[in-house]
């Protein structure tokens, strides 16, 4: 089997004084190319942490992450900038959209940190969000857009630079079961067409149930969360 993602003994301790907070300790993760895998747990029990040091933005205390042969864990800070802009994608609970700029502008941003030009970038940028259903908000700026018309613009944003792998951290958390339902959707359906692999760290069960995989980190350990268990993650 093709794997996309490997953690191997991970850590991640935090030390404050003569004191020790261990979030988790030889954590072993591992993801198949186009496997869509659910992260359930209670808060508190390191899920976005996780996320975060799978995406590069976190580094964990021993072990190594790859992406296929490559240990992002030894790149160098402008090494893995590049990385996580043409390999990942980031879609988070609070949108992060730029108050400021228009939609396409926002979903440009991406492809104009990497250097394409102005009018490609937009080009681009258009497709993504007719992808997502919002060609015709295009030019309103985030404040006049619903909530789930803005975690829309954030999917656009995540997959504009074509990215391999899709880092979700509670994409539906601040919305109403109705517009969650319809960002659930949406996220499966692109997952299939794009052929991603992606994790998604949520609370909602239903969506969990919908994954390829679902896995629970609890007391520092991954286990594989099965629908019957039923428990509750709030």
């Amino acid at each position: 089997m093709s794997f996309a993602i490997q953690a191997v003994d991970l850590s991640k301790v935090y030390r404050s004084g003569d004191s020790e907070l261990v979030i988790f300790a030889g954590l072993n993760m591992e993801l198949a190319e186009g496997e869509q895998v659910a992260l359930v747990g209670e808060s508190g029990a390191g899920k976005s942490t996780l996320l975060h040091m799978l995406g590069g933005l976190d580094t964990p205390t021993n072990g190594a992450i790859y992406f296929g042969q490559n240990n992002i864990c030894r790149l160098p800070a402008g090494e893995l900038a590049k990385f996580r802009n043409r390999e990942l994608g980031f879609v988070w609970q609070i949108q992060s959209l730029l108050g400021e700029f228009t939609a396409v502008e926002n979903v440009m941003m991406p492809l104009l940190i990497r250097g394409l030009a102005r009018e490609d970038a937009e080009k681009v940028a258009l497709a993504r969000l007719d992808e997502v259903g919002l060609r015709n908000r295009a030019e309103h700026r985030a404040g006049e857009l619903s909530g789930g018309e803005q975690q829309r613009i954030v999917l656009a944003r995540a997959l504009v630079g074509d990215p391999r792998v899709l880092l979700a951290d509670e994409p539906t958390g601040n919305l109403d079961y109705r517009t969650g339902e319809m960002i659930m959707d949406l996220l499966q359906d692109l997952h299939r067409s794009r052929r991603l692999t992606s994790i998604h760290v949520t609370h909602n069960l239903n969506f969990a149930r919908r994954a390829d995989r679902a896995l629970s980190l609890e007391q520092g350990r991954l286990t594989s969360w099965e629908p019957q268990q039923g428990r509750n993650y709030v």
